[in-house]
């Protein structure tokens, strides 16, 4: 908490400087985040690393039925994802990842890169290694990364409630163990299996639509009536029949 204060009293003390000597940063080159920093201003066209970090915490925003590639381009779809991400968070929503949108990612992540409310260990009750599923563990620990972005987005939507993950990651003797399907997504680290709180299954398979899930599974789907699933797949398949999913 402290260290998410302290970047967030930096990156006001950069805006103001800023407005005083009646310039604009082009991103946070006098600012330092434990996580990542970006160094210039990214709009369509932009291309590299620093495209792919922020796609990778647009992910929850692409739009109803959509996903949004993770591919380091900066194209009309990434644009549109940025548009929706600052309007959820009362910026001006004009497309271009500048001083105010970095603040506000810099204030929504943790120093190892998680969205602030969520972990890997919740994304993780398996191992600690994210070994043994069907890829390598750093694909595995990726893909759960991308995924708390996604559900930081879909809690953000909801009101800022919490939201319950109550299975993510596992390995094959994880998943025997609980009686998963043996091509289960959560073998692949991008899936999420989430709880009934301030929010029931319906509404959080409802929502999930908007937030970059391929996969949607629901009360009504066999085995599951007491949670909602949502994954990465290939394709689109949502099945939530007592939800009109």
């Amino acid at each position: 908490m402290f260290g998410r204060a302290v970047r967030f009293i930096l990156s006001i003390v950069m805006l103001m400087t800023a407005a005083v000597v009646g310039t604009v940063a082009t991103a946070g080159t006098a600012h330092a985040d434990g996580c990542y920093t970006w160094t210039r201003t990214l709009s369509q066209g932009a291309s590299g690393a620093d495209v792919t970090q922020l796609q990778i915490r647009l992910g929850g925003y692409p739009g109803y039925g959509s996903v949004l590639a993770v591919d380091g381009s900066f194209g009309p779809a990434t644009a549109a994802a940025l548009k929706r991400f600052q309007s959820a968070y009362g910026l001006t929503a004009d497309g271009v990842a500048g001083p105010n949108t970095y603040s506000k990612l810099y204030a929504l992540q943790d120093d190892d890169c998680t969205p602030i409310h969520f972990s890997y260990s919740e994304l993780n009750s398996c191992n600690s290694t994210w070994s043994g599923g069907a890829v390598s563990a750093s694909t595995a620990k990726a893909n759960a990364l991308r995924t708390m972005w996604k559900l930081e987005a879909l809690r953000h939507a909801l009101g800022d409630q919490p939201i319950r993950v109550t299975s993510g990651f596992r390995s094959h003797a994880c998943n025997d163990a609980v009686g998963g399907a043996s091509g289960s997504r959560h073998l692949y680290g991008d899936a999420a299996d989430l709880g009934a709180g301030p929010h029931s299954l319906c509404t959080l398979a409802k929502q999930a639509r908007h937030h970059g899930f391929r996969g949607i599974l629901g009360p009504g789907y066999p085995g599951h009536n007491d949670h909602t699933h949502v994954d990465h797949r290939g394709s689109q398949y949502w099945s939530a029949p007592t939800c009109g999913v």
